[in-house]
């Protein structure tokens, strides 16, 4: 029976096609090997078996299934381990280098051992008869099975497997491309690995059949029938990369990917960035508005607080989101740095949209000890900064000072107004070089869900005391949770009801530091 081809290269046609259940990865085709491994593996074990057996190749039940397992492997692995492991690793080609920091980091034994034999796998993966591979797969399968591994321990280590020969070729992929980007660089500097994977994508195409008809971008697609999908045309016209595919098969190892390029690449981990890299939790990050309630949270066990531009602009009776507080910004940064503890600056749009002016600014910010800073696209006039000016801003200022963290916010939902564009405007931001995005006054949890799905830096949400629990957030794939000027909304309210029971002889809780206590937080 002959079947027709279809090709996309529109955005939104491709997008259509990865979402589309009717369309599944295509199984290559048999090696014709033998149904038992060599190399005293067990039955099966050869790299036919291996795709018909790992999440890749799988669709409907068997993939869900079979991802699951893959996620619960990539649980374990806290990207900042591996960005460690790869970076401190013996070198060596840089395939081997990626699965071996893998195999390590999940325990498996002989890792060097492992490294070796899943890159001839990877020869044979996507296609091909080879018997080395056959062999390799079965020393891989007789390594990590038990003795006696029944079909679901089996399938298990075919997904580990799997796993590992996946982010071999793919990851080394995506660090000669950022390599590559660098060298072309006007001033030989870094480019950020989102804009890389926008421009030059290790996985340029994508092919799927369709296990039954459907229609994607009003043409007909009948039962058998080849889609070929252009990623690297349909990224051209949109920010929001499509090379970790989409919902509802995004790749669930992006951060581990994206972690191990780094690493390889010697790119600085700095002590602030590795808190957005956990596996367990977000960094929960408690929001001051001078150096006593900074000292106090820092002293309670948070690893690092920030600062609320309402607070500081409150505490000295200015409006906030003005650009009317930047002498107390910087006096603040400046008593926070007497500090030990990690801190990062809330600095609205930058008090300025003349862009030197915000990597300046920057600058002084991090002189002080700012590891980090807050960016807005919101305006006081309430309307939103064109995403070219803003990218801009994020630019001067990965420029000016690499190790600062830059947290990118759009406040499309904060303010309510093109929220279609958020998903946009964050791709735009993290390929202009934001270490990490904010959505404050987004609360929806599907909302919340398609933007882990489609974005490469953290994700930062703002706490509400009636959206999702941190525990939640953290399930959603939130990597940063703010409590934004809750804390000094309520250092304010707490104030009046204590002044206000004792002035009407009302029952109040004034349970409070005690003097001694406060005038010891300075002297950090």
């Amino acid at each position: 029976m002959t079947h027709t081809t279809h090709e996309f290269n529109r955005f939104a046609d491709v997008r259509a096609a990865l979402a589309d259940p009717a369309l599944v990865p295509e199984l290559p085709a048999s090696d014709g090997g033998p149904a038992g491994g060599p190399a005293g593996g067990p039955a099966g074990a050869s790299v036919a078996w291996l795709r018909a057996t790992v999440a890749r190749f799988s669709s409907g039940e068997p993939h869900r299934r079979r991802r699951a397992l893959v996620e619960a492997e990539l649980a374990r692995l806290e990207p900042a381990a591996l960005w460690r492991a790869v970076a401190a690793g013996p070198r060596g080609e840089v395939r081997v280098r990626v699965v071996r920091a893998l195999a390590e980091g999940l325990g498996m034994p002989e890792p060097g051992a492992v490294a070796e034999a899943v890159t001839v796998v990877a020869g044979a993966y996507f296609g091909g008869a080879d018997p080395a591979a056959d062999e390799a797969v079965a020393r891989l399968v007789a390594r990590l099975a038990p003795a006696s591994a029944g079909e679901a321990a089996l399938e298990a280590v075919a997904n580990r497997i799997g796993l590992l020969v996946q982010a071999c070729d793919a990851t080394a992929a995506l660090v000669e491309s950022c390599a590559g980007a660098a060298l072309a660089e006007a001033a030989g500097g870094d480019v950020p690995p989102a804009r890389v994977l926008r421009e030059d994508p290790p996985v340029r195409t994508m092919r799927r059949i369709a296990a039954r008809a459907t229609r994607v971008a009003g043409r007909e697609i009948a039962e058998g029938d080849v889609v070929l999908l252009d990623l690297a045309t349909a990224q051209r016209a949109h920010p929001v990369p499509l090379t970790f595919g989409a919902p509802p098969r995004v790749c669930p190892g992006r951060a581990h990917a994206l972690a191990l390029a780094d690493g390889l690449l010697q790119r600085p981990l700095t002590p602030f960035a590795r808190l957005h890299h956990q596996a367990a939790t977000p960094l929960l990050l408690p929001n001051a508005w001078d150096y006593a309630s900074a000292a106090t949270l820092a002293a309670q066990g948070f690893p690092a607080v920030g600062t609320t531009s309402l607070g500081v602009a409150a505490a000295t009776g200015l409006p906030d989101g003005a650009a009317a507080t930047v002498d107390a910004t910087l006096a603040l940064a400046r008593s926070l740095g007497r500090g030990s503890f990690l801190f990062t600056v809330d600095a609205e749009g930058g008090f300025s949209d003349d862009v030197a002016e915000v990597a300046a600014l920057a600058r002084e910010l991090y002189d002080a000890g700012a590891a980090g800073i807050n960016l807005e696209d919101g305006r006081a006039d309430g309307t939103l900064a064109p995403v070219e000016l803003h990218a801009a801003k994020i630019a001067a200022v990965k420029a000016a000072v690499p190790a600062l963290f830059v947290n990118a916010r759009t406040d499309t939902h904060w303010l309510g107004r093109q929220e279609d564009e958020t998903a946009a405007r964050l791709a735009s931001y993290e390929q202009a070089g934001a270490d990490g995005v904010f959505v404050p006054g987004l609360s929806d949890p599907d909302g919340i869900a398609a933007l882990t799905a489609a974005l490469l830096v953290p994700l930062n949400i703002l706490y509400t005391p009636t959206g999702p629990t941190l525990a939640e957030l953290a399930a959603l794939g939130v990597r940063r949770v703010s409590l934004g000027s809750l804390l000094y909304r309520r250092a304010l309210a707490a104030a009046v009801t204590a002044a206000t029971g004792v002035r009407d002889g009302r029952p109040t809780d004034l349970t409070a530091p005690s003097y001694a206590e406060v005038q010891a937080l300075a002297d950090p």
